[in-house]
């Protein structure tokens, strides 16, 4: 039979990784409604094979040395790979025309591939399908100027884009012809390589963790060991993501062709493997998956790639011997749950069991055991063979009448009866259901026409009009039913995005040496994750975000234009602890190095000084104290040395010696002389056993080190002919701790007390003789670091930064004033004024400051009439009508302030627990309290807020956290630490329980985390299921929702949000948790602040 070529010609790939190739959703069609698995775009066009056509040409068009070859036969060799790898990444004319030259060969090649016919023998000939190629090219640094990192894979074929390090499938050879390609050994021209594989991943060292399966094909879903090690770190908890892989018996894997289908493989952080009994839960073992027998449900193909959690594992094979761990919840309170052992071997009927069991969880007559989908246990045996895998059960009273999860109902009255109100459709079903067959487990569904009251005037039409919406949170599922009128929802990213406005504090509680003086005259210091530059004069603020982590060490160079800058490390392979080289002019990274060598984070970071600033030292945080020395041009690690000290608080390289470092610390303090070799020879100062602390050190112009401990001592150090180091001097310098030691260029010695707020000038050509002192008034707090203001000028004035978050300018002969005003413990309480540009901040340090954008209005601190201590603020709000601020206490106090100047209006005790939320109705005359213990405190207010009397309360068993009010007034809902919503019958009094019956219910506010219209904010396809989301807010237009998660993440969607497909625009600034975000009144700005890390930041909100 005739058939005629056909032409496939193979678009050019972009220039990108190819892990962003095949992650990007536009490369792969969308399931279909019956959810089958699609092929790639690109490989589900029109082909040879689909056409029934013996003969197929393929035209590449390929840039930059890479394309779609159509097999496997036509890779490059090795030897040319590099020769272009190297072409790419050289200067010249000649090598740019090296390399058009090579790409013009290669959009010259025609290949003809012979497909044999439906009678021919398939073996014949074999090809190979190999996803596009990027091409290769180099830049400066580990990721060049970028500031977030893409996966650093390496993949088949690609010549650039990865480290040496990385795991690297090396390309087969290329035949001289297509007809040499049958006698090919490589194994990778084998079609049973390419065959999809199921593999079984365990957490190392966690014997009862369920496992991650995962479906993928080598060379399409996964292309190399590190992208496998990329999606293992979303899926799987661990402290620094995955980077090792193990087999059972403990030999580790290097590549991705080592991995074999059906086996099982232990995941790990660290290099050490850790022998267990993997696969355990329950007393019940998770194996090789067996033939399952029996009937069972046929599965849906999702996806190549498939956790272990999404389908359950078989039956078969997993009997638990005597007992087993499981968890009962009483079905008519879903908030009593507990976990039992249960011994399947009594000889005690079962019957007798569940009532036992009933009495644990409070129940009187217990009767009925379901499981999560509905069907009913009746005896041991089921628990052992056919429920072997489930592990959550409801106990009930009554046959059918389990209430959760809701399901549709199997009757076929439910189907047909759609016109019927509720007593008709029950009715209906119960006259249609048919008999049950005994060889069948029976199921018992609790359809919502059960859930749905005869006393609320709800039709079946009305419930069944738009699907619930059920998510996952912390393991539970919660059910959202839907609205009758809603906006329409959009699954695509909004139109606007965050960009840093401000940043507002300084951060001195835990960090030293963290301030300095640019030639342009900013000050250069560091807050969360962002490096701030702000200019005094001009009043303006320019940001580096380039850091994933919290920054915890800084040094300027030399020359004073560049910085390096060292972060901690993240729960995951892109937020690993590393140090940045970065420009202070262009705020482009320049260098980026040290990923995956420091384990907690970069507690120590320093430039040399005699060559230049060639030379960067980082001090890691981890166990060892590891002391490494770097050539930050290249990334090259000239040595490192394990330093043993727990308390090494500072490093630095010796002025006039660029291989002689000092380290200091509790009982501490040590000169390492580096060899050529990399090898470090160690002198000992003050030895272990001693409890001298060396708060910071530094250097006079002959080079003798000068340092400051924790009792307030300098000590001056020499060397001797000899080479060895002695003490020239000491003396008492303050009467306790010494945190800040500045040198000026006259010879001038600035020392500064963290306990005494004492700064002192010393004259070092006088033997130290005492100049002038000075102290910080106390509201400012503690010395931590201390810079001049125009360093070489010998002017007198500098910035002083403070251990309460605040940087103070003057100089010793007059006073300081505030530059910068930060709180300085946990920050929580945060409220936007409901129509001005002015917001309120209240945190642990028990300071309420008002802001208007950038500028402090005031700050006060409440005191007790009564006590003498101040309140601790953890919620704030306004006023409708904006005229006081009233902030729940951690002592439950409601104290109310006056918005315009801070003066006390009242104050209220409330209760005994802390006030986590708080907010006032639409019309103002009466405010809510939601506290710790659980229940909601109710006042009448009047005099437009400057009046509060106590009204009523509504008892509660769970803390609350979020609080909105209905725009009518009458009703309250509520979010629990569990993440349970509730809601509050304000007329009646009580707790309103129906969740139907408040579908309808209009918000004035919706700072809750979750319910219907938010729904897609949680188990979102795009970060992992595990994120927890503990803030949201919605904008004044009802167009945009911005929320904040447990692990630093801020991030933009559209309102309403109810598809877990959402998309959004995201920022990361915080390496904790968002405590509180909130729309300005105008929707241009939205406020955060950070918790536990006192960081508040201002964000403009822009078009995209």
């Amino acid at each position: 039979m005739l058939t005629t070529p056909q032409v496939v010609i193979h678009p050019a790939s972009r220039a990108s990784s190819r892990i962003q190739q095949y992650e990007d959703e536009s490369d792969y069609d969308d399931d279909d409604d019956d959810g089958t698995f699609l092929r790639p775009s690109f490989l589900t066009s029109t082909t040879a094979s689909e056409t029934g056509n013996n003969t197929a040409i393929d035209i590449n068009d390929d840039v930059g040395g890479g394309g779609d070859d159509g097999g496997a036969d036509d890779i490059a060799p090795r030897s040319e790979q590099i020769a272009n790898h190297h072409a790419n990444n050289s200067v010249g004319a000649s090598s740019s025309a090296a390399v058009n030259n090579h790409v013009a060969s290669r959009r010259g090649s025609v290949s003809v591939h012979h497909k044999p016919s439906e009678d021919e023998d398939e073996d014949e000939v074999k090809g190979t399908l190999r996803p596009p190629e990027t091409s290769g090219g180099g830049s400066g640094g580990y990721w060049g100027a970028a500031s977030r990192p893409s996966s650093p894979g390496v993949i088949m074929g690609d010549p650039g884009g990865g480290s040496e390090t990385s795991s690297i499938m090396p390309p087969p050879s290329r035949p001289k012809s297509r007809l040499d390609q049958g006698g090919a050994t490589s194994k990778y021209n084998n079609l049973s390589y390419w065959k999809a594989r199921k593999v079984l991943f365990y957490k190392n060292g966690d014997p009862f963790f369920p496992g991650v399966e995962f479906r993928f094909k080598p060379g399409r879903d996964i292309v190399s060991l590190e992208s496998l090690l990329d999606k293992l770190s979303l899926r799987m908890d661990l402290p620094r993501g995955a980077r090792y892989v193990f087999s059972m018996d403990g030999d580790r894997k290097l590549r991705l062709e080592e991995l074999e289908d059906g086996a099982s493989y232990v995941v790990s952080s660290y290099k050490t493997f850790k022998q267990a009994s993997y696969g355990r839960k329950n007393g019940v073992w998770y194996g090789p998956a067996l033939p399952a027998q029996g009937w069972k449900p046929p599965l849906s193909r999702k996806s190549s790639i498939v956790e272990a959690g999404d389908v359950p594992p078989p039956g078969v094979g997993s009997k638990p011997s005597s007992g087993r761990v499981i968890r009962i919840i009483n079905n008519q309170d879903h908030t009593v749950q507990c976990r039992v052992l249960l011994n399947l071997r009594t000889s005690q009927p079962f019957e007798e069991v569940l009532e036992d069991l009933g009495q644990v969880l409070k129940m009187n007559g217990a009767k009925r055991m379901y499981t999560v989908a509905g069907q009913e246990v009746r005896s041991f045996s089921q628990l052992r063979n056919e429920f072997a895998d489930v592990d959550t059960f409801y106990l009930a009273t009554s046959v059918g009448a389990l209430a959760s999860p809701v399901r549709r109902s199997r009757s076929r009255a439910a189907t047909h009866n759609h016109m019927q109100l509720v007593e008709d459709a029950r009715e209906a079903g119960t006259r249609s259901r048919r008999a049950r067959s005994k060889s069948r487990a029976r199921i018992l569904y609790a359809g919502e026409l059960d859930i749905v009251r005869a006393t609320n005037d709800f039709s079946v039409v009305d419930v069944m009009k738009e699907e619930p919406i059920r998510v996952t949170i912390r393991g539970l599922r919660r059910t959202f039913y839907p609205p009758l009128h809603h906006p329409p929802h959009d699954n695509s990213p909004p139109e606007k995005r965050l960009q840093i406005s401000w940043v507002y504090g300084y951060r001195g509680t835990d960090s030293k040496r963290n301030l300095w003086v640019l030639p342009t005259g900013e000050m250069l210091y560091f807050v969360g994750a962002v490096a701030v530059l702000y200019d005094r004069d001009e009043d303006a603020q320019r940001h580096y975000i380039g850091h994933t982590e919290d920054i915890q060490c800084m040094d300027l160079h030399p020359s004073r234009e560049m910085v390096a800058s060292g972060q901690r490390a993240g729960r995951n392979r892109k937020t690993q602890a590393h140090i940045r080289i970065w420009s202070t002019e262009t705020l482009l990274t320049l260098y980026v190095f040290g990923m995956g060598e420091f384990e907690i984070g970069v507690s120590a970071v320093a430039f040399s000084q005699l060559n230049g600033g060639s030379y960067v030292l980082a001090v890691d945080g981890g166990r060892e104290r590891i002391l490494s020395v770097w050539q930050w041009q290249w990334g090259h690690l000239l040595g490192k040395v394990a330093t043993l000290q727990d308390d090494l608080t500072g490093a630095a390289f010796h002025p006039l010696d660029d291989n002689l470092l000092i380290t200091h610390g509790k009982g501490h303090l040590t000169f390492w002389t580096r060899r050529k070799d990399g090898f470090f020879e160690r002198t000992d100062i003050i030895k272990p056993t001693s409890r001298t602390n060396i708060t910071t050190l530094q250097f006079e112009q002959d080079g003798d080190v000068v340092t400051a401990d924790g009792d307030g001592f300098i000590t001056i150090y020499s060397v001797d002919s000899d080479g060895a180091y002695f003490v020239r001097m000491e003396f008492e310098a303050h009467t306790k701790g010494i945190s800040a030691l500045v040198m000026l260029s006259e010879g001038t010695l600035l020392s500064g007390g963290e306990k005494d707020r004492k700064i002192i000038a010393w004259d070092t050509l006088q033997n130290y003789k005492k100049i002038t002192e000075t102290k910080l008034p106390e509201s400012a707090g503690g010395v931590r670091s201390i810079y001049p203001q125009r360093p070489g000028r010998n002017d007198g004035n500098i910035y002083v930064g403070t251990t309460r978050n605040n940087i103070m300018e003057g100089s010793l002969q007059r006073r300081f004033n505030q530059v910068v005003f930060g709180h300085s413990r946990h920050l929580w309480g945060l409220a936007v004024h409901p129509d001005d540009d002015m917001f309120a901040t209240g945190g642990h340090d028990k300071n309420i400051a008002m802001w208007r954008r950038n500028k402090l209005l005031w700050s006060v601190q409440v005191r007790s009439e009564f006590q003498s201590g101040l309140y601790e603020s953890v919620s704030l709000c306004f006023h409708p009508f904006g005229v006081v601020l009233a902030a729940g206490s951690t002592e439950g106090h409601l104290v109310v302030l006056n918005a315009e100047n801070g003066a006390p209006v009242v104050t209220i005790r409330v209760c005994g627990s802390p006030l986590n939320c708080l907010g006032y109705n639409p019309a103002g005359d009466m405010i809510a309290l939601g506290s710790q213990n659980g229940s909601v405190y109710l006042f009448r207010v009047s005099r437009d807020g400057f009046s509060y009397k106590k009204w009523n309360k509504i008892r509660g068993s769970q803390p609350l956290t979020q609080l909105d009010w209905s725009t009518d007034g009458c009703y309250l809902q509520t979010v629990t630490a569990d993440y349970d919503l509730v809601f509050w019958d304000i007329k009646n009094v009580v707790t309103e329980k129906s969740s139907i019956g408040m579908k309808d219910v209009k918000w004035y506010t919706h700072n809750a985390t979750i319910g219907f219209l938010v729904a897609g904010i949680w188990n979102n396809r795009f970060y992992p299921m595990a994120s927890l989301i503990v803030t949201a807010n919605r904008s004044a237009a009802h167009d945009l929702l911005v929320t904040g998660d447990a692990d630093g993440y801020l991030r933009l969607f559209r309102y309403p949000c109810l598809s877990a497909k959402a998309e959004y625009n995201e920022e990361k600034v915080y390496s904790m948790q968002i405590a509180t975000a909130r729309f300005m009144y105008n929707d241009k700005n939205v406020v955060t602040v950070g918790g536990t890390d006192a960081t508040l930041i201002l964000w403009d909100v822009i078009d995209d």
